[in-house]
């Protein structure tokens, strides 16, 4: 879905460094990233997901890893831990988060946040008809 997403976006690329069935953490994304050569250079996360960045899995050695760049969502707030290196990007304001995604195309609606590829794919697949909110 991630390819189909970017398809026809050339700024970005698609890796498939956690490939597999194996639980994978975002720390252990960022590691196997920065043994390739490619560190990251900003972790891309919404303001709900990163108001619990400090319940993550060895949450300080991703705040000192990465840099974020924090998508504004409305009515979340978040407290930045100390030494997390954070740029706001307000602008953009998502209205709407990848749980809420997931729990309408569960409800059978569609979704115009997706690209048309991706939802097409969704339905075709029947995926995300039994999600549940904390998946």
């Amino acid at each position: 879905m991630t390819e189909l997403a970017c398809a026809d976006d050339p700024r970005f690329r698609v890796s498939r460094i956690e490939e597999g069935s194996a639980r994978s953490y975002s720390v252990d994304t960022i590691e196997r990233l920065a043994a390739a050569g490619e560190e990251p250079w900003a972790f891309l996360i919404g303001a709900d997901a990163f108001a619990e960045i400090e319940s993550w899995h060895r949450w300080r050695d991703v705040v000192r890893l990465v840099d974020f760049i924090v998508v504004a969502r409305p009515g979340s707030a978040y407290r930045v831990p100390e030494g997390a290196r954070v740029h706001e990007l307000p602008e953009l304001n998502l209205g709407i988060s990848s749980s809420e995604v997931r729990r309408r195309l569960a409800a059978g609606e569609t979704d115009d946040a997706l690209p048309a590829a991706v939802a097409d794919y969704i339905r075709s697949h029947n995926l995300y008809r039994e999600f549940r909110p904390n998946d």
